[in-house]
C-alpha cells in the first residue's frame, strides 16, 4: 500500500509533543509531576474565558460562526485593521499549514532559520517543495543577512519566529525592517508572533502589524495558546493583506475554529489584566532560573518567550531523562536541533522549586 502514498509525506518527520503528565506518572510509578515542556501558560486561563466557554457550552448542538465574525471585530479592533485582513485558525499552526497550500507549488522553495519552529518544515514538505535552512548566528539568533541571501526568484515564503522558537531570542524592528527591504520582490515574510506578548517592554520592539500598513509583503501570526492561556482549546489568528486573507479562506476547513474557542479568545482579549500578571510572573522566573544557572556555572540563552534553554554541557537528552526520573517533564534539546540544551518552559514559583530542587540534584550534584 506504500507505494500509493505520497513520498514525500512518508519523509515527513511526525510532531512529537512534550510528554503528558499521567503517562509520566504511569511509565515511572509518580505521584507528582510538574510539566515545563510546552510552554504552557502556568495561570491557566483567564477566569473570563472560563466563563464565556461555559455560556457557549449551551449552544454546542449549533455550528459555530463559520466566519467568526465577533472574533474577527474583537482583533480587528484591537491591532486597528480591517476584518478582510483577518484570519482565524485551530491554532496559528493551522494558519502555516495553510498558508503552505496557498503559496506553495512545485519548484518553489521555503526558507527558514536553524533550529526552528518544526511546523515550518511540514508547510514545506507537504507541498514537497525545497526547504532551505538557514542556521542560527552564534548568539542563537536568526542570522536574517543569510536568510535574504537564501532566497531567490523561486522563494514564496520566509518565516521568522520572533520571539524565536525554540531559543526565545529576539529581533528589533530596525533589523526586521533591514531585513524585508533585502527580500527578492514577491517574497513573502511570515512574522510567527506566537510569543510576542511576553516581549513587552523591549526597545525598538517590533511592530510587525503596521508593516502591514506600510505595504509590506507580510504575514503575521499570533496565537492563544501561550499568553492567553488558551492552549487546549486551539485558536490562533493571521493578519495580512485582503488578497492573502481571501486565499487563506478559500483553502481552510469549513467551521476551523469552534464556538467555545471563540467565546474564550474573545473573553481572553478583554482580560488585559489576566495578561499582564501572566507576563510579569514569566519575566520573575526567567530571571529566577537564569540567576541560578548563572551561579551554578551553566549558560542560559537569553530569552524574552516563556521558556529557556540551558547548556547542560553534556547530552541534553540525558539531562531530560535524569529530571524526568525526578518527577519534572522538560524538553531535550536533542530534537530541537540544541544537543547540549535542555529547554524549560516557565511554571509557577513552586514549579520552578521543584525545577532548580532536580536540577541541582541531578546536575549540579554530581558535577557535570
Amino acid at each position: 500500500m506504500n507505494d500509493r502514498l505520497r513520498a514525500n509525506v512518508l519523509r515527513m518527520t511526525p510532531y512529537t509533543p512534550g510528554k503528558p503528565i499521567d503517562e509520566v506518572k504511569r511509565e515511572l510509578g509518580l505521584t507528582e509531576v510538574v510539566k515545563l515542556a510546552s510552554n504552557e501558560n502556568p495561570l491557566g486561563p483567564s477566569p473570563k474565558a472560563v466563563e464565556a466557554v461555559a455560556n457557549a457550552a449551551k449552544a454546542m448542538h449549533l455550528y459555530p460562526d463559520a466566519w467568526g465574525y465577533d472574533l474577527k471585530v474583537a482583533i480587528a479592533g484591537r491591532f486597528g485593521v480591517g476584518m478582510d485582513q483577518v484570519m482565524i485558525g485551530n491554532g496559528s499552526d493551522e494558519l502555516i499549514h495553510l498558508l503552505g497550500l496557498v503559496f506553495l507549488e512545485s519548484g518553489d522553495n521555503v526558507v527558514i532559520g536553524a533550529p526552528s519552529f518544526v511546523r515550518y518544515d511540514a508547510a514545506a514538505e507537504l507541498s514537497d517543495v525545497e526547504l532551505r535552512k538557514v542556521p542560527l548566528d552564534a548568539d542563537w539568533r536568526h542570522d536574517l543577512g543569510a536568510m535574504a541571501s537564501a532566497c531567490d526568484d523561486r522563494t514564496k515564503l520566509v518565516f521568522v519566529a520572533n520571539p524565536h522558537n525554540p531559543t526565545g531570542t529576539v529581533l528589533t524592528h530596525s533589523e526586521i525592517v533591514a531585513f524585508l527591504d533585502a527580500l527578492p520582490e514577491g517574497v513573502v515574510a511570515v512574522l510567527d508572533e506566537a510569543y510576542f506578548e511576553y516581549s513587552a517592554g523591549l526597545d525598538d520592539r517590533l511592530d510587525a502589524v503596521s508593516l502591514i500598513a506600510d505595504g509590506r509583503n507580510v504575514v503575521v501570526l499570533r496565537t492563544f495558546s501561550k499568553a492567553y492561556g488558551l492552549a487546549g482549546i486551539r485558536v490562533g489568528f493571521g493578519i495580512s493583506s485582503a488578497a492573502i486573507v481571501d486565499a487563506v479562506n478559500r483553502a481552510r476547513e469549513p467551521f476551523n475554529v469552534n464556538s467555545l474557542a471563540q467565546a474564550a479568545a474573545i473573553a481572553a482579549l478583554g482580560d488585559p489584566d489576566h495578561l499582564d500578571e501572566s507576563v510579569r510572573v514569566n519575566l520573575e522566573g526567567l530571571s529566577r532560573v537564569a540567576g541560578a544557572m548563572r551561579e551554578w556555572g551553566f549558560e542560559t540563552v537569553p530569552s524574552r518567550a516563556n521558556f529557556i534553554c540551558v547548556n547542560v554541557r553534556g547530552d541534553g537528552g540525558e539531562v531530560f531523562q535524569a529530571l524526568l526520573r525526578e518527577g519534572v517533564i522538560v524538553r531535550s534539546g536533542v530534537p530541537l536541533g540544541m544537543p547540549e540544551y535542555i529547554r524549560v518552559s516557565i511554571g509557577t514559583a513552586a514549579e520552578m522549586d521543584a525545577f532548580l530542587s532536580a536540577f541541582e540534584r541531578v546536575v549540579v550534584g554530581v558535577g557535570v
